[in-house]
């Protein structure tokens, strides 16, 4: 049976561990800079991102990482879905609809007229799922990205 458990301090690494899990499918494990440490700052002592953990059965088998982002045109906040991950072995028992279904819950019961996430364009089984779940792909939409060299300089 599935069940749904906030992440706490102690699921530092479980957390990290589904970061690298998540990159490897993705072909991005090279961008993986995150640490225990840093993990720990932000989600936990700054406060800047929620996990919520899926389990089946006492083991830990995927996570969602999210925050609260804010649409001044619908004057309230939304979420935002950083990652979503099952491990591959739980895969095909409807575990990402029902972690997908809980983070619905969560941010219609924070009040939240929103959720939204990225896909990369090559992942076409992620995005027939979110097809699948009533998800709409934004037209005329591009997301832009200032990192690294660019941001320190934008900044400076």
């Amino acid at each position: 049976m599935l069940e749904f458990r906030y992440a706490e301090r102690k699921d530092t690494e479980l957390i990290l561990k589904f970061i690298h899990e998540l990159a490897e499918y993705e072909n991005l494990s090279d961008q993986v800079v995150a640490t225990a440490e840093l993990l720990e700052e932000w989600i936990f002592d700054k406060k800047k991102a929620e996990v919520i953990l899926a389990v089946e059965d006492g083991k830990d088998v995927g996570f969602a990482l999210f925050f609260h982002n804010f649409s001044t045109f619908l004057g309230r906040a939304g979420i935002y879905l950083e990652d979503l991950y099952i491990m591959p072995k739980y895969r095909g028992k409807g575990y990402g609809k029902a972690l997908l279904k809980e983070l619905a819950s969560t941010a219609l019961k924070r009040g939240c007229g929103r959720l939204d996430w990225s896909c990369l364009d090559w992942n076409q089984p992620s995005i027939d799922f979110y097809l699948s779940v009533g998800a709409q792909p934004l037209e005329d939409w591009t997301v832009y990205r200032l990192s690294g060299e660019s941001l320190r300089e934008m900044g400076s």
